[in-house]
């Protein structure tokens, strides 16, 4: 059976998708993990966390995203112009019309304010996410 691609998408410093790609470089045997930075600081922070693949900018989000079953980022990664210039209209209209599952992380950050996320830490959205990812890769393993 083919094992599900799994695609974080960060950018900037790649803070949070090192924490993911730390994480998720554990579960090899069960998924295909791809890093995208949107810069080449965010994709190096990404493969030294554990990636075994991973790529920079704008073409490497849309190829990959019509590829991946799961994409996970900060919800910036679907608005145009969103962390500090860097996701490029391209960029969200590659991850909002994939067909992958969405795994998209609220942050109030760069003139976004997401109401009732509340002040979880970066540490317990990550958590969370992984969690619901586990959740996700049971139901596409029953399919």
């Amino acid at each position: 059976m083919k094992k599900p691609v799994v695609l974080i998408i960060d950018g900037q410093g790649g803070r949070i998708g090192k924490l993911l790609s730390e994480q998720l470089s554990q579960k090899s045997d069960q998924i295909e993990l791809i890093c995208i930075g949107t810069n080449s600081i965010a994709t190096s922070t990404m493969m030294k966390a554990g990636s075994a693949r991973g790529a920079t900018g704008e073409n490497a989000v849309v190829v990959n995203c019509r590829k991946a079953d799961f994409i996970i980022g900060p919800i910036g990664i679907a608005i145009a112009d969103s962390m500090l210039g860097e996701i490029t209209p391209a960029m969200a209209c590659a991850v909002g019309q994939s067909n992958a599952v969405r795994l998209l992380i609220p942050f109030n950050h760069c003139g976004s304010v997401i109401v009732g996320v509340g002040t979880a830490s970066i540490k317990d959205l990550i958590l969370q996410t992984i969690t619901e990812l586990e959740r996700q890769l049971n139901v596409w393993s029953e399919v």
